[in-house]
């Protein structure tokens, strides 16, 4: 029987290695009923069959309050808005109608037009670095490259984007963690703040970006407040799905120099290669909550009406039932139906623009620094906290 200290979702400890944990979980209980240090109950669902049916299955719902209530959002906007607000915490019709009003900016089509861009924005920050000798892949390519990219389509001032990355990361990173609620809330002030001043500078000034061409929706397909929501969701998935991406996929090659050299000889092999870093180990350790709309039975459990269900995309990415030898990095790897942007109605809306800033970033990285090289014994690696996010604080570096 696994205890609740052995599943600390939230801790660093846990997420270095959480993958013998969820096996465990996944051969004897894949519908687990996880209580956390705060005494609340979720189901954790590991196994990939029933993960694959939460995701797709409309029993599941995002809103738990109309669950029990048909009642209209209070009219006060606050910051938590950006935390309940956003499209994939809302269900239809309202998640089709926000979605509908920012499909067109992250198609395959769209994203493939600013691929120049996105490689010079990758090859900028190598030439800050190459000198050195060595850098934090994390803090110093990582991090930037995705949020650079994601600012200028979504219209954020490139002055602006390190600050707004720290704040956001003090949000995710708190996830899930009761002792980091106080710093967590004042950093979603913070952002709340800084959008609204954002979208008024916008107003004021329109330009060639995601916000200004949303303003005209303002109060029609829109409201003000899903506006700012709008805004926030897409620069946190934006940043923090390619960050993560590229950090855990660099560490999973330099840990693996055989599959780094196949590469490396090969570019061609990125898109698989892309695919398999995000079942690896992808971005996120679990999807947004869901909420049982209606007594469902699950793995052989009963799931009540309003019971909190939660998936696990990593443990679900190495389900032995669904893919061989799943604990082995393959980046030629076929028959890769990861979970790692989710499925159905909620199914990732920036996952083209994550592609395209995956297959950029290894390509680059291994074209540009040929020597790259782990600076640290692995083991000392320190994971980012919060139940959401898979990622590393740090990744040293070196590449003379």
């Amino acid at each position: 029987m696994i205890q609740p200290r052995e599943l600390d979702l939230a801790s660093s400890e846990f997420k270095a290695n959480p993958y013998p944990a969820f096996a465990h979980l996944r051969a004897c209980d894949p519908v687990y009923l996880y209580r956390s240090s705060d005494g609340q109950s979720t189901w954790l669902v590991t196994g990939y069959a029933e993960a694959d049916l939460v995701l797709r299955d409309a029993r599941f719902v995002k809103d738990r309050q109309r669950l029990f209530s048909s009642d209209e959002a209070p009219p006060t906007a606050s910051a938590a808005d950006l935390m309940k607000m956003t499209m994939i915490d809302l269900d239809p019709p309202d998640h089709t109608r926000l979605r509908s009003l920012v499909n067109p900016f992250f198609t395959v089509r769209q994203m493939e037009a600013r691929r120049g861009r996105i490689q010079a924005i990758a090859d900028e920050l190598i030439d800050a670095v190459e000198g050195n000798g060595k850098m934090d892949l994390i803090a110093d390519f990582a991090g930037p490259f995705p949020m650079r990219v994601i600012s200028e389509i979504v219209g954020v001032p490139p002055q602006d984007g390190t600050m707004l990355h720290q704040w956001i990361k003090v949000v995710a990173d708190g996830l899930g963690d009761p002792r980091a609620d106080q710093q967590a809330e004042r950093a979603l002030q913070a952002v709340y703040t800084y959008l609204l001043a954002l979208i008024e500078q916008k107003r004021q000034m329109p330009a060639a970006d995601v916000i200004s061409k949303l303003l005209p929706a303002e109060g029609k397909e829109i409201s003000a407040r899903e506006l700012v929501a709008m805004v926030f969701l897409l620069i946190t998935a934006g940043h923090d799905t390619a960050d993560n991406m590229i950090g855990n996929g660099m560490l999973a090659l330099l840990t693996h120099p055989e599959q780094m050299s196949s590469l490396r000889a090969d570019p061609a092999l990125v898109k698989p290669a892309v695919e398999e870093f995000l079942r690896y180990r992808g971005p996120f350790m679990l999807a947004t909550l869901r909420w049982a709309r209606e007594d469902t039975e699950l793995g052989g459990k009963l799931i009540r009406r309003g019971d909190g269900v939660v998936v696990s995309v990593a443990a679900a990415n190495r389900d032995e039932a669904t893919f061989a030898g799943p604990q082995v990095l393959d980046i030629v790897r076929r028959e890769n139906h990861h979970l790692a942007f989710g499925r159905g109605l909620y199914y990732c809306l920036g996952a083209p623009l994550a592609r395209l800033e995956g297959e950029i970033a290894f390509n680059t990285l291994l074209r540009r620094l040929p020597h790259l090289r782990l600076a640290v014994d692995p083991e000392t690696l320190v994971w980012r906290p919060g139940w959401l996010v898979q990622g590393l604080e740090h990744l040293p570096v070196a590449f003379w």
